[in-house]
């Protein structure tokens, strides 16, 4: 399963890429918050569920469970629907948002397609998300970068043979606390996030300082070529540590911190435009 964050309008709806079925499945509780603008989703799909139950529904037919990245990075059982679910679901929540959504969900399933026979279509839809969400031109073309040294990192790892989810995130973690001085969840508080993706929310200074702790991880793999979780995780610790150097070194010269409280709202790097966490 792959796991991505998909824009409708300016709400983000995550989502998984089956590869068996080759189908998406859209997390419930986020298409109700867009469909309602309800303060607590989780209630209103709860009771959403009760009145579907007392109908005669069978649960199955409308919505299935899958572990999905939330925010703390931890995967946990949350309910989804695929796209035939999804339709299903959504005559069950009176909204004008109602067949735009279907229009979107539609899209989205089209968009995997063609994506899988071109794959810069990928990076072309990553462009078009940020644009529509109003980051600047450089700061989208240095958070496509971190993308890609994020890619070759995990690549590294592939091979070595570190298990995907909770070891990756524990990596990720452990990289982040050193180079920034902060652990994930450290560091989205200081942002006040708490949905949201860390790196949509880093300054072009943050982010910078980012890919090379990654890219640096990442060379330094290929020449040690670790095996296994327990050397990947000394070698992503020396990666960072030259990203902390120079992060040390730049705060020196400029007499500021390089670590920013700025999140996506208030970065420089985006025009005033308002999104939702």
């Amino acid at each position: 399963m792959k796991s991505e964050i998909k824009l409708f309008e300016k709400s983000k709806v995550r989502t998984m890429w089956n590869e068996d079925t080759q189908e998406w499945y859209f997390v419930i509780m986020d298409v109700v918050e867009v469909l309602t603008d309800s303060p607590e989703p989780r209630k209103y799909w709860s009771v959403l569920k009760t009145r579907l139950r007392k109908e005669g529904a069978e649960l199955t037919t409308i919505c299935s469970q899958l572990k999905v990245p939330a925010a703390d990075g931890k995967n946990y059982l949350t309910d989804v629907a695929n796209e035939t679910q999804l339709f299903r679901l959504i005559q069950s929540i009176p909204s004008p948002k109602a067949e735009p959504f279907k229009q979107w969900i539609s899209k989205v399933a089209k968009q995997r397609l063609d994506q899988m026979q071109d794959p810069e279509l990928s990076i072309e839809q990553a462009m078009r998300d940020y644009r529509r969400l109003g980051y600047s031109e450089e700061w989208i073309n240095t958070r496509l970068q971190s993308i890609q040294f994020r890619k070759e990192l995990t690549d590294e790892w592939q091979k070595a043979g570190v298990e995907e989810g909770l070891e990756y995130a524990i990596l990720t973690n452990l990289m982040t606390k050193e180079w920034s001085g902060k652990t994930v969840a450290e560091y989205k508080k200081f942002k006040d996030i708490k949905k949201d993706n860390l790196r949509d929310n880093m300054t072009s200074i943050e982010l910078a300082l980012n890919i090379l702790a990654e890219a640096s991880a990442t060379e330094i793999s290929k020449t040690r070529k670790p095996k296994g979780f327990n050397q990947s995780q000394g070698v992503a610790l020396e990666g960072a540590k030259v990203a902390k150097d120079a992060r040390k070194s730049l705060e020196q010269r400029t007499g500021k911190s390089a670590i920013s409280p700025l999140n996506a709202k208030e970065l420089p790097e985006r025009h005033q435009l308002k999104i939702k966490n």
